[in-house]
């Protein structure tokens, strides 16, 4: 079973470090009122303005600051350290908090971006010394931004999005789910009970995937989802209803790892992304299941298989470079 060891560490490492102030190229994701609006990424996102759009430049954050955590003695630790204190300070929160509030920017990377800064959030709370540490509560406040939409829009989210791209609510509440659980209990219990509402009658999933620029499992972030949500009974009990045939290998979409014909295309390389968020699934749902399940020991083969297929692409091209080690790292530390 491949998993996180200090060389691949490294090498996530540098990779991150190489893009999060790269502020060129860049899809900016930008509502615009009037000319006056009219501005660059580093101008409208003094800290998360580079990565090639905005999501990515914050879990390039979370990355690096997991990265430091497991491995404190990482050769790149002290340019890590720099990169937090130089860039997350309360002047560029605040900016970053300012184009936030504007009018125009009511659904700015909603969902997914809000669920990676709470994870963000999360990953800096744990640290207990050093920069990540000194800069939790100095982003802070932009997290506490993002609880606030999760609680004014949950309750106007009558369904789910059932997609395998950013607009995916079953990715977006899984990653939120590791900073409100403790910090926002209230949250937490709203984001359970729609998640429940959500999909808490699915019943034999169809897997019809991959779309062509999925980087998301419709089906199992549905499923590790509601994994993180359930207790474990509730969870099991679920699952068998959800993926009836899933120890006979079926569907048997699910358990081949999808291929990424051009990786110079940023939505074709969507798919290894893929092939990285389901082997996160499968290994999470198959500690959940535990040892004596029919599926778990298939359900680890197939995370093995789908992280051989695109560990060797995470670099090459930036298309897919600006963020694959992100998922990566969710897949080898399941």
């Amino acid at each position: 079973m491949t998993v996180l060891t200090k060389d691949i560490a490294e090498k996530f490492a540098k990779l991150a470090l190489a893009h999060v102030k790269r502020e060129y190229p860049n899809i900016m994701q930008h509502a615009m009122s009037g000319p006056t609006d009219i501005v660059g990424p580093r101008a409208a996102h003094p800290i998360f303005y580079g990565s090639y759009d905005w999501h990515s430049c914050v879990h390039g954050y979370w990355l690096l600051a997991r990265l430091l955590r497991r491995y404190p003695d990482i050769s790149t630790a002290a340019q890590i350290s720099a990169l937090f204190e130089e860039q997350i300070t309360p002047a560029n929160v605040k900016g970053e908090i300012a184009y936030l509030i504007r009018p125009e920017a009511r659904s700015f990377e909603r969902p997914y971006g809000w669920g990676w800064l709470l994870a963000l959030q999360a990953e800096l709370d744990q640290h207990k010394s050093g920069a990540a540490c000194r800069i939790a509560d100095t982003l802070r406040p932009l997290a506490d931004l993002f609880v606030a939409r999760f609680k004014a829009f949950l309750p106007l989210s009558d369904y789910p999005v059932r997609t395998g791209v950013h607009s995916s609510t079953a990715f977006a509440l899984r990653l939120a789910a590791d900073y409100v659980e403790s910090s926002e209990p209230e949250l937490f219990a709203l984001m359970r009970d729609k998640v429940i509402a959500w999909y808490g009658a699915d019943r034999a999933a169809h897997a019809w995937e991959p779309s062509q620029d999925d980087f998301l499992s419709p089906t199992l972030m549905e499923a590790e989802c509601m994994r993180r949500f359930l207790a474990p009974p509730a969870f099991v009990a679920w699952f068998a209803d959800f993926l009836p045939d899933a120890a006979g290998g079926e569907p048997s979409t699910l358990f081949s790892p999808a291929r990424a014909s051009d990786r110079s295309d940023g939505k074709i390389a969507h798919l290894d992304g893929l092939n990285f968020s389901r082997a996160w699934c499968w290994r999470s749902i198959a500690a959940a299941l535990g040892e004596g399940h029919a599926l778990t020991k298939s359900a680890r083969r197939a995370a093995d298989t789908h992280i051989a297929a695109s560990l060797p692409h995470v670099a090459g091209d930036y298309m897919g470079e600006h963020w694959l080690a992100t998922f990566a790292l969710l897949a080898l530390e399941a």
